[in-house]
């Protein structure tokens, strides 16, 4: 073997071995940005039920109150 065939294998080892780290780097950039699309859907409906959860506490109150109303009204009736 000669300087010109050694060089010629080394450059296509680098070559495999850049394509290998670079292919390596992209599949995990792609499963990286996945998760993280995952992640902000997640967050996403979870913050839509949190934005909810006021007007569902003044429900809660409204129909508390109309209990109350309904008990009152049940027991002066029973007197």
């Amino acid at each position: 073997m000669n300087i010109s065939e050694n060089l010629l294998i080394a450059l296509l080892s680098l070559m495999g071995t850049c394509a290998g780290s670079f292919g390596g780097i992209y599949a995990s950039s792609k499963l990286t940005s996945f998760r993280l699309k995952k992640l902000e859907e997640k967050v996403d409906k979870h913050n839509q039920f949190a934005e909810k959860i006021p007007v569902i506490k003044e429900q809660i109150k409204v129909i508390n109150h109309r209990i109350e109303d309904i008990e009152n009204s049940i027991f002066k009736q029973e007197k």
